[in-house]
């Protein structure tokens, strides 16, 4: 059960960075649709539930050491280019929104310089990028379960000191922007995207576990983790939209309110989950090109970082906006490949 749980903890710990531990990404992606949000996070839980169990298991019955390996093996060579070269520019790009989004959470919250923020997540991504693959799933798994207790208490205050009901409040959310025609589309880019960002990791994730069955199930409880963690994350900025939608970080203002001591506390455990996926971006991306724990990987690891902390002063807002709905749309791509892979491995004995 604790391999379980290591698994389906670095499968959340990846996926829930910056635009989801801040509530940045659940405001633009559920919340801004008011009631009908609500069921954009179900479909999205039993959608994360499906392909995580999907890409753990593909990962740990092809002993995947790279993300290129599993993806050329489930989608054929000419799919496989296309997801391939997705999976690239989202490993980069989603790095990249950690970096900035470490900036911006300093900055609210202790008042720090962002570029000082962001310097700080370049430093310590670098220096676990260095470490052996077991060590770097460890440590993302490590700091999940404290956003979840996070998520709880946030949760349990919003709803006992709401204003008026969802329906009344569902007027305002509504009103704020989205990047989606309808809350369908917004649930399905949501998945497509965030499994674009996790892919790389998950598989490798996957490979370092001997039990293919141990694997997907890691990969299963993880993605109903991250669907939990919608719900309740939509529901709480739901209740209290009124109040939080002009902050960049919304579940860390909402825990403002309850205790300035807490808030502290969350900045640093938001810090960590931005921390956990940029590592697990910046390590996919890496890795995808050189073997790690070598020279010519380090060298790789702190020119790519260079670059991306450059990058991230676009701003993390902005960031999150544009650049997560156009990774979903060619998430797509690998949304199916991912669909069809059980299908193709089976039929050819893998």
């Amino acid at each position: 059960m604790i391999r379980v749980l290591k698994i389906g903890f670095a499968f959340m710990g990846v996926i829930v960075g910056a635009g989801f531990a801040s509530g940045q990404e659940i405001l633009q992606y559920f919340t801004s649709f008011g009631t009908l949000g609500t069921i954009g996070a179900v479909v999205s839980t039993a959608l994360f539930a499906y392909l995580g169990m999907i890409l753990t298991n593909i990962g740990s019955r092809l002993k995947v050491e790279s993300h290129k390996d599993g993806i050329y093996e489930i989608s054929g060579r000419w799919l496989g280019y296309i997801v391939d070269a997705v999976i690239i520019f989202t490993l980069f790009g989603v790095g990249v929104v950690m970096i900035a989004g470490a900036g911006s959470t300093l900055n609210q919250q202790f008042d720090m310089p962002v570029f000082l923020g962001s310097l700080l997540m370049v430093i310590i991504v670098g220096a676990a990028m260095m470490m052996k693959l077991d060590k770097v799933i460890a440590i993302i798994a490590s700091i999940t379960p404290f956003l979840l207790l996070f998520i709880l208490i946030i949760s349990v205050y919003s709803f006992t000191t709401m204003d008026g009901t969802f329906s009344e409040l569902s007027k305002i959310a509504e009103q704020q922007p989205k990047e989606f025609p309808n809350w369908f589309v917004a649930s399905i880019n949501y998945v497509s995207f965030n499994i674009a960002v996790g892919c790389g990791m998950a598989l490798l994730t996957g490979g370092a576990e001997k039990d293919s069955r141990i694997a997907g199930l890691g990969g299963l409880i993880g993605g109903l983790g991250i669907g939990v963690m919608i719900i309740l994350a939509h529901l709480a900025i739901f209740s209290r939209i009124e109040t939080v939608a002009a902050f960049d970080l919304p579940l860390l203002k909402i825990v403002e309110e309850i205790s300035p001591i807490l808030a502290i506390l969350m900045a640093i455990i938001l810090f960590g989950m931005i921390f956990n996926t940029g590592l697990g971006m910046f390590y996919g991306f890496v890795a995808r090109f050189f073997e790690m724990n070598t020279k010519k990987a380090n060298i790789a690891t702190v020119i790519t970082l260079a670059i991306g902390f450059v990058l991230s002063f676009v701003g993390f807002t902005t960031l999150v906006s544009k650049f997560y709905s156009l990774i979903g749309y060619l998430g797509l791509f690998l949304i199916f490949a991912l669909i069809y892979a059980p299908f193709k491995l089976k039929r050819e004995g893998k």
